[in-house]
């Protein structure tokens, strides 16, 4: 049994029992009645995948980005927020399952002309941990995965190179496979988890000086 969420109507062909609910996530009346439904015909799930996320270019000096930092936090931070909340007095009851996050390695530090992403993942993989606190001895396990770069639409208005760049195909096997092994935080690719180690290392007036001149992801006018 597989339960799909999104915004647009979904049209896919897929093997089995498949239930699909066109809500936005930022909906939290609608998601919670899609929840409810989806646990009413067919019990609590094995797994959810909160997984909506957006991007947007953003000057942390130009007010009107504010606006973009805005939605940015309603997708990113709400949005998951909602998702997993939705399902987890379900699965609480039931003692099982694993409450799924997709978070970011650009949570780790602050990227420029990225804050409004950079941020929005830092406080996913922060409320997660707290989920996955209060959730303690429950049965039901919260995972955060924080993937590098996917070749997806959002980052390929990027104008730089992206190290490490998966396929969506190779990035869901990996997520699938971090997933199955319930570890609290996994970072996909491994190559990516060492840079990320590097870079939460790094003194911050080192940081400051290489990432003020790094390539930063196109803004659109405000």
């Amino acid at each position: 049994m597989l339960g799909l969420i999104a915004r647009r109507p979904i049209r896919l062909t897929l093997p089995g029992t498949l239930a699909t609910y066109a809500v936005d996530v930022t909906d939290e009346q609608a998601l919670a009645a899609a929840a409810q439904d989806f646990i009413g015909r067919f019990g609590a799930p094995d797994l959810v995948i909160a997984n909506a996320g957006i991007s947007a270019g953003t000057l942390g000096e130009d007010i009107r980005d504010v606006a973009k930092l805005r939605r940015v936090l309603e997708v990113n931070v709400i949005g998951l927020a909602a998702t997993l909340a939705a399902f987890a007095p379900a699965m609480r009851a039931a003692g099982r399952g694993t409450l799924a996050g997709i978070a970011s390695v650009a949570a780790f530090r602050g990227l420029a002309g990225n804050g409004a992403y950079s941020s929005s993942k830092a406080a996913a993989i922060t409320w997660m941990e707290s989920l996955r606190t209060e959730l303690y001895g429950s049965g039901v396990c919260v995972v955060c995965i924080c993937p590098g770069y996917i070749d997806t639409p959002l980052t390929r208005v990027n104008r730089f190179r992206m190290p490490f760049l998966l396929s969506a195909d190779d990035a869901a096997r990996r997520i699938a496979r971090a997933i199955a092994r319930r570890p609290r935080v996994a970072v996909i690719p491994w190559q990516m988890a060492l840079a990320s180690v590097a870079l939460r290392a790094m003194p911050g007036w080192l940081y400051d000086r290489l990432a003020a001149h790094a390539p930063r992801k196109p803004r659109e006018p405000a």
